[in-house]
C-alpha cells in the first residue's frame, strides 16, 4: 500500500469517542461541502455510496453494533436508542458539522426523528427510509400492514433453526439466521440474494439481536412522544417507504408524514423493507432530489392514513 493511500484509508475510516467513552467505528466517503451522517450505516454502504457527488458520506456502527466497540456495561446500554440519540450528536461533533443531514433505515428511522426532535438547530434535512411508526401500541388496518404467508413462513423457519443452535458455530448460526430473513425484506423472493446485512464475521452483528431485545426495542416500545415534541423537528422530512413492508409497516410511515410538521412522504408500490432495492430510481432519484433542496416530484403531504380515504377527499 503506498502511502497515499495509507493516508486515504486513516482518513476515511476511524472511530469517534462518545461521551461516555464508546468507541464507534465510522466509514467515510467523498468529499464534497454537504455532509449526510447515516447511522447504523455500514450495511448500506455499497448502494448508498451513490450519494456521495458532491458530498460527504459518514456512514457508522452503533454502539455495541459492527466494527465499534463491544459494551459489557449495562450504564453504558440501559437506555436504548436514546444512547443512540446522544451518540449521534458525538459523530456530529467530532466532523465539525454544525447542520448535516440524515438518514435513518428501519428503526433508525426512529433514531434520526428523535435527534431532530432534541436537537433540531442541527440537522438540516432528515430521510428515513422504512421507518418504524411512531407508538409500537399502535394498530393498523391489514390494508397497511404486509403480515402475510412470507413472514410467518420466515418465523417458522426461525424457530427451526434455534433447534439447531447448539450444534453451530456462531458464524455458522447467524449465516443460516440472515439466509433465512433476508426474504422478508424484499417483495419479490427474486432480490433476498442482494440483501447482505448480517455481517457476521463480526462478534458485536452476531449477539445483535440478543442487544436488540434486551434494550433497543423495550426503549422503543417505551417511547411516547407528545405532540409537542413532533412539532419541535421543523425540518423537512423526506420519507420513503414501500406498501409491502413487513417489518415496518406502511401505515407508520403515512403516520410519520401527518405527525412531522414539515415531512412528505414518497410511496414505493410494491416494494418491502429496502425499496430502493427493488425501486433503485425511484427511491434514490427522490433522496438525491430531496437532498439538492427540493421535493421531488413522487413526494406527497399526508392527511389521512388510509390513502383510500385521502384519494377521494382529492377527487
Amino acid at each position: 500500500m503506498t502511502q497515499p493511500e495509507r493516508d486515504a484509508v486513516s482518513t476515511n475510516e476511524g472511530h469517534v469517542t462518545t461521551q461516555d467513552g464508546v468507541r464507534l467505528y465510522f466509514h467515510k466517503v467523498g468529499s464534497g461541502p454537504k455532509t449526510i451522517i447515516i447511522p447504523n450505516g455500514l450495511y448500506l454502504l455499497h448502494d448508498f455510496k451513490r450519494l456521495a457527488a458532491g458530498r460527504t458520506l459518514i456512514f457508522y456502527d452503533l454502539r455495541n453494533r459492527g466494527r465499534s466497540d463491544a459494551v459489557t456495561d449495562d450504564s453504558r446500554l440501559k437506555s436504548g436508542i436514546h444512547h443512540d440519540v446522544e451518540d449521534l450528536e458525538a459523530v456530529r461533533r467530532h466532523f465539525g458539522v454544525n447542520q448535516p443531514d440524515l438518514i435513518g433505515h428501519s428503526y433508525v428511522g426512529i433514531t434520526v426523528a428523535l435527534y431532530a426532535m432534541k436537537y433540531p438547530v442541527h440537522a438540516a434535512r432528515l430521510v428515513q427510509i422504512g421507518p418504524m411508526q411512531p407508538s409500537q401500541a399502535r394498530q393498523y388496518p391489514v390494508r397497511l400492514t404486509n403480515t402475510d404467508g412470507t413472514l410467518r413462513e420466515a418465523f417458522a423457519r426461525i424457530a427451526e433453526l434455534q433447534k439447531e443452535r447448539q450444534s453451530l458455530s456462531p458464524e455458522e448460526f447467524c449465516k443460516k439466521f440472515w439466509s433465512i430473513l433476508r426474504v422478508i425484506y424484499v417483495a419479490d423472493p427474486a432480490d433476498a440474494g442482494k440483501i447482505n446485512w448480517g455481517r457476521c464475521e463480526l462478534p458485536n452483528e452476531r449477539n445483535s439481536m440478543r442487544y436488540w431485545g434486551q434494550y433497543i426495542f423495550p426503549s422503543i416500545q417505551a417511547l411516547h412522544m407528545a405532540p409537542g415534541e413532533f412539532a419541535k423537528a421543523r425540518l423537512p422530512v423526506l420519507i420513503v417507504h414501500g406498501t409491502k413492508d413487513r417489518s415496518s409497516p406502511y401505515g407508520g410511515g403515512r403516520e410519520w408524514a401527518m405527525l412531522l410538521p414539515n415531512a412528505r412522504l414518497v410511496t414505493v408500490e410494491n416494494a418491502a423493507h429496502a425499496p430502493w432495492v427493488e425501486a433503485p430510481e425511484t427511491v434514490f432519484g427522490s433522496i438525491q432530489a430531496f437532498l439538492d433542496g427540493t421535493w421531488p416530484h413522487a413526494a406527497r403531504k399526508v392527511k389521512s392514513l388510509d390513502p383510500a380515504e385521502e384519494g377521494a377527499r382529492a377527487q
